[in-house]
């Protein structure tokens, strides 16, 4: 049971800092989160609730990345396994069991944007705001044009900044059908 108890603390501290950061300056923060190895920051702006994984109804005839949908507080959400997304649908279906822990979590898209969906992460590893970065650099070649720009921390690490927006928009993202 601790381990239940703080990682509810936890949940329940990423939220009230999401709350505190929105109200300051949403359109420069981000949340921070790790899948396969790769980092990722969604800006606070696009990003909705985050949900512990509780599983998925798959979907028949629906790409790799695509792993089903959920019942997520009542509302029917896709979930997208975005590490094989981003990868040109490499990985998917088949490699999600042996990612999935008790750290995994489903960060929504924000209502606003129009879609129903959710992007399954590793893990989470906080908020970011931009003095946190070194340098920006232009995304790797032939990720997907959702992948805005890679930011480099101060120990060296590059994150992958998430164009929420571009994403939800993105012909492939929308096309789940195989």
């Amino acid at each position: 049971m601790p381990n239940r108890q703080s990682l509810t603390e936890l949940q329940e501290r990423l939220a009230k800092r999401l709350q505190a950061a929105r109200a300051e300056d949403s359109s420069h923060a981000w949340l921070a989160a790790e899948t396969g190895g790769l980092a990722l920051l969604f800006p606070l702006a696009y990003a909705g609730e985050i949900y512990a994984w509780s599983g998925v109804h798959p979907v028949p005839h629906a790409k790799a990345w695509y792993l089903g949908v959920a019942n997520l507080r009542g509302s029917i959400q896709g979930v997208i396994d975005v590490l094989a997304f981003i990868q040109g649908g490499a990985v998917g279906r088949a490699s999600v069991p042996d990612r999935l822990t008790t750290e995994s979590r489903l960060v929504s898209l924000n209502q606003a944007l129009g879609v129903n969906a959710v992007l399954l992460v590793d893990r989470l590893r906080g908020l970011r705001k931009p003095s946190d970065f070194a340098r920006a650099d232009p995304p790797a070649e032939g990720w997907p044009e959702c992948i805005k720009r890679q930011l480099v921390d101060q120990e060296g690490k590059a994150w992958s900044e998430v164009d929420m927006l571009a994403l939800s928009k993105h012909a492939e993202f929308l096309a789940i059908v195989a």
